[in-house]
């Protein structure tokens, strides 16, 4: 059975810091590329980042240069890291494989 558990989210203020992690199991991780999506109060499902096989990462327009995703096969987990957050980024974080996605980390920049 496919299992993706995110964690690390929380309250931080205007230009701080995140580190999403996403723990795996069920399958062989290193064999899948990964991504993560969002939704915002009120929105629908946003993509955000994605990382392949051999490790390239691609980001939506609005987080490049701030986010960072990434993927340790020996541990089953993805990250995501978060800098100079801003409220826009305010959103329930999945990390997502195809159909699969966990149950979510919340995220909220606030002052």
């Amino acid at each position: 059975e496919v299992q993706l558990v995110e964690s690390g989210g929380g309250l931080v203020q205007p230009g701080g810091s995140l580190r999403l992690s996403c723990a795996a199991s069920g399958f062989t991780f290193r064999s899948y590329g990964m991504s993560w999506v969002r939704q915002a109060p009120g929105k629908g499902l946003e993509w955000v980042a994605s990382i392949n096989l051999p490790g390239v990462a691609t980001y939506t327009e609005t987080v490049k240069g701030r986010f960072t995703i990434s993927k340790d096969n020996a541990r089953n987990t993805l990250y995501l890291q978060m800098n100079n957050l801003k409220p826009e980024d305010t959103a329930v974080y999945y990390c997502q494989r195809g159909e699969f996605r966990g149950q979510g980390t919340q995220v909220t920049v606030s002052s």
